[in-house]
Parts: C-alpha cells; sequence; structure tokens
C-alpha cells in the first residue's frame, strides 16, 4: 500500500512550529505554579505535543508517515518511570491477573492538568502480557498507533502491508527485534501496518495510543485484521499471510 504525496514541506514544517506553540504556551503555564506538584510539568507538555499530532493526522494536516516518524521522535523524549507515575502505574497494576491468551488491556487514566483538554484525541491503553503470550499479529484498518515498552521484554516483530486479498494478505517483513523499556514502534495504514509482540519475560507492559479515522473515504472497517505472518513465501521476500478470526489469532499466537 504506497500513501498519497499529500503533505508538502511547508506544511511539515508548519505542524511542527504549531506543536513548539503549544509547549511555548504550557512552558508559560507552567511558570504559574498551575501544576500540581505530583503531576510532571515535563510528561504533561509531552501529553499535549501527542494529543497535537493526534489531531495533525486525523485532520490530514500531516501525512500517516510523517506522523509515525514524529510520534517515535516525541517518545524517545519521554522518561518512562515519568510516565508510569504519570498513569499511576503501581495502583493500575495492583492485583492484576494476566490472560491465558493475547493481551489483557488496562485503561489508564491521566489526572485533569490545567491547560490541557479533558477530552484527548487520542485513545490510550496499557497492555499486559505475561511470558509467552502476545499481542497477537494483526494490521489495521483508518488508524495510526504507536507503541512504548514500559516494562519488561519482548520479541516484536512489524511488517508491511502490501496487498488485500480475500482470504490472506501479501505482507512483507520489515522489522524484526528485541524490544525493552523505551522501546517504541508505529503503526499506520501506509507503514509497517502489520505488528506482533510477544513477551520473553516474565511480564511486560506496552503502552499504547490509537487514532481512529484517520483515512476519511475509505471502505475499510475500521478496526484490527487479524493474520497469520507464518504463510506462504512468494518471491522478493513477500510472504502470504492467512486472514484470521479473534479466536484462531488468539489460539495460535496469544
Amino acid at each position: 500500500m504506497t500513501e498519497p504525496l499529500n503533505v508538502t514541506r511547508r506544511e511539515f514544517g508548519k505542524a511542527g512550529v504549531q506543536s513548539l506553540l503549544t509547549f511555548s504556551l504550557l512552558e508559560t503555564i507552567f511558570t504559574r505554579d498551575a501544576w500540581s506538584a505530583e503531576v510532571s510539568p515535563i510528561t504533561a507538555k509531552w501529553l499535549a505535543g501527542l494529543n497535537e499530532l493526534a489531531d495533525d493526522v486525523k485532520e490530514q494536516r500531516v501525512s500517516q508517515v510523517a506522523w509515525q516518524k514524529k510520534v517515535e521522535e516525541l517518545y524517545r523524549q519521554i522518561e518512562v518511570d515519568e510516565l508510569m507515575k504519570f498513569v499511576d502505574f503501581k495502583n493500575l497494576t495492583k492485583d492484576l491477573k494476566f490472560v491465558d491468551h493475547g493481551a489483557r488491556s488496562l485503561r489508564p487514566k491521566f489526572p485533569e492538568v490545567e491547560g490541557l483538554p479533558k477530552k484527548l484525541v487520542f485513545g490510550k491503553q496499557i497492555f499486559a502480557i505475561k511470558k509467552g503470550q502476545s499481542v497477537v499479529p494483526h494490521g489495521h484498518n483508518n488508524m495510526a498507533t504507536a507503541f512504548l515498552v514500559l516494562k519488561g521484554e519482548l520479541h516484536g516483530r512489524h511488517y508491511d502491508r502490501i496487498e488485500d486479498e480475500s482470504k490472506h494478505l501479501i505482507i512483507r517483513p520489515t522489522i524484526d527485534a528485541p524490544f525493552k523499556p523505551g522501546g517504541v514502534s508505529t503503526v499506520s495504514d501506509y507503514k509497517d501496518n502489520i505488528h506482533w509482540f510477544k513477551a520473553t519475560s516474565e511480564s511486560a507492559f506496552i503502552f499504547n495510543i490509537h487514532v481512529l479515522g484517520c483515512r476519511p473515504g475509505s471502505a475499510l472497517p475500521t478496526g484490527r485484521v487479524y493474520v497469520d505472518p507464518n504463510g506462504e513465501s512468494l518471491e522478493g521476500g513477500l510472504v502470504r499471510a492467512r486472514r484470521l478470526n479473534y479466536g484462531e489469532a488468539h489460539k495460535l499466537f496469544g
């Protein structure tokens, strides 16, 4: 799937300036002691940047691939420990019971902070995975998502989605690497669309954001597309991956 060239250098640069303006405004708020002492200004500023970028991609002010690049840059600027404090990770995971197949989805709450919108453009969750279990291999339709490893270690794989067939997807492997705390990856309709993360430590936790409806006019239903990436090998390093339903994916890879 090749992305249309719908963003000029000038437009992309303008989006970057807009984010900087948001950060400048937040710095002004910080100087007025508007924040709780328990809330990290750096993490709050980071959240504002994520929200602005989410709005940019949803409204097509930047392309999905440009969004991936900017979000990965922003993800690498945050201290994982600070984000875990921000979402009250300790209480969120207290008495946590892992699922036997796949990942448990936790719903963190951000503290209300003056100057930030109460309703964010992006959705958020934390995946909790026990050793040997996975965020099973799947792609997305009409979505842009981003992962940040908070705790533990995983084996991560990504694939470009080259062509859709009725019962298969033609895919190409792009990433096959270990992921540790601070590790980041992103997904869009146009780049690294399919991902699969398997926990290799006793447990692992991934912070995820997702932006829906960022490909207006798409005939495909918004949501996940489950696949078996261990499919038929084709020329040029391509793979014909069988489409799966939720149950099959979790039975095979959960």
